[in-house]
């Protein structure tokens, strides 16, 4: 007899798995085909297909990226991680030749999940902060 993972078991293994070891081939696993990513800025992704173009954008301006899960939750078909990111600008991307500049800051995300699988998720962290610290001379 097979069980499905909670909620936060798939969220926390999106971060470790898929954020952390770069494993894009378990992102299907995860993450239903028309699974609705509501990003900072306004920016939404549908499906694997999309994530994967934002996680490269990601891992191009920030190849060491780490995501540290600092706690999570879950009730129902929801969970919430409230994680930090950290890594060196040394790549192209994010608006900004690479700085050289270490990177840290924190978010959440809200996954809504349903049969093991995420479907509809949103981000809030402080773009914005990151964005100034890039733009800012060393």
């Amino acid at each position: 007899m097979s069980t499905t993972p909670s909620p936060k078991e798939i969220g926390i293994r999106w971060f470790t798995e898929v954020w952390n070891n770069r494993n894009t081939a378990i992102i299907p696993d995860l993450m239903n085909h028309d699974a609705k990513g509501h990003l900072e800025g306004g920016q939404e992704i549908v499906g694997p297909e999309q994530f994967i173009q934002f996680q490269k954008a990601m891992f191009e301006a920030l190849p060491d990226i780490r995501v540290d899960i600092l706690n999570s939750l879950s009730d129902g078909d929801d969970a919430c991680i409230l994680w930090r990111a950290h890594g060196t600008h040394s790549g192209q991307g994010l608006g900004f030749s690479p700085t050289g500049k270490s990177i840290s800051f924190r978010g959440m995300t809200w996954l809504h999940v349903v049969d093991g699988k995420i479907t509809e998720g949103w981000d809030a962290w402080d773009q914005g902060s990151l964005i100034s610290r890039l733009a800012t001379p060393a």
